[in-house]
């Protein structure tokens, strides 16, 4: 039987949320033929992780979705996330949680075009909806990349992903997911760099 919490949180956050996602989802479909995932599989789970944690809390008070082509099972895949919480909205493009594979070979692709790499994260557009470019760093450096960390320090980090923060009343606003398609388009061009990265 279904309790009366779990009805509310259904028919106030879960459908509503997956009916949003379904639009967004058609409207990238419109410029990226090949996405081909459903809201179920980009929306993550609602409860918490709580094996390591003090705070034992068994929900998040905030629902996720990773827009990529293998959708939340695969966060190393370039795409659009989503967190939608109770006082901002996050809105995130790139590359998280990368394989040493897939980190070895996007710093192959830095290095082998450092100019095009600058060009797309100090774009003007980017850096205006997103800021700069995010993520953890090595602090030594393969000896084959030494050289080029000395041209472009970005090459250090393990992760590269940008982050950009709304406010909440996006959410109920007529243009909510025209105004998620502007940062998709933004974000566009370094995911493709960092796709065709991660494919070698």
């Amino acid at each position: 039987m279904v309790s009366r919490k779990q009805k509310r949180y259904e028919t106030s956050v879960k459908n509503p949320f997956a009916i949003f996602l379904k639009d967004l989802i058609e409207e990238i479909k419109k410029f990226d033929a090949e996405l081909n995932v459903e809201p179920k599989d980009c929306i993550a789970r609602i409860n918490r992780d709580i094996r390591f944690s003090k705070d034992k809390t068994p929900y998040n008070l905030h629902y996720t979705a990773f827009i990529s082509g293998k959708g939340n099972k695969d966060k190393s895949i370039p795409g659009l996330y989503l967190r939608f919480g109770v006082e901002e909205i996050d809105i995130m493009a790139g590359c998280y949680g990368v394989s040493d594979t897939q980190l070895f070979n996007m710093r192959n692709a830095i290095k082998s075009d450092t100019q095009k790499f600058k060009d797309l994260y100090s774009n003007d557009k980017l850096v205006s909806k997103f800021g700069s470019i995010q993520g953890e760093e090595h602090k030594r450096i393969p000896k084959e990349f030494q050289e080029t960390f000395e041209a472009e320090p970005l090459i250090a980090k393990k992760q590269f992903y940008v982050v950009a923060m709304r406010e909440t009343e996006l959410l109920t606003s007529n243009h909510l997911v025209k105004e998620l398609m502007e940062y998709w388009h933004t974000a566009k061009p370094l995911n493709d760099f960092l796709t065709e990265a991660i494919k070698k």
